[in-house]
């Protein structure tokens, strides 16, 4: 498989990683777009959102349970972070391996969706 972060995930490619068990990982993106800008990846490869599957749900919360603990290592939840995750090409999607991106550590803008 020709998957960057299946690389990074297998050891191949070095990273910068900011967390790690043995079905998680995040690191530091090499192109931030914010001060603080991480990745939080699973270990299992998961093409996209689209991909995955009901048994998968587990392990998706956990790369959202993940993103809030590493958050709270960087010191950035107490002001306030972005969780993206994009999916498909119009979605943004650049790698075909699941990913939610961490983004902080100031202002964000653009995205002004009211919930």
């Amino acid at each position: 498989m020709d998957c960057i972060f299946c690389k990074i995930v297998n050891g191949d490619i070095p990273s910068q990683k900011v967390f790690e068990n043995d079905r998680v990982l995040a690191f530091r993106d090499i192109q931030p777009a914010a001060p603080t800008h991480v990745l939080v990846i699973p270990k299992k490869h998961i093409a996209s959102m689209n991909e995955a599957q009901d048994e998968d749900a587990e392990l998706l919360g956990e790369l959202l349970l993940t993103a809030k603990k590493v958050a709270a290592e960087l010191g950035i939840a107490e002001s306030g972070y972005r969780l993206v995750n994009n999916v498909g090409p119009n979605g943004g999607q650049v790698v075909y391996h699941i990913h939610v991106h961490i983004l902080g550590g100031e202002k964000l803008g653009g995205l002004n969706v009211k919930a």
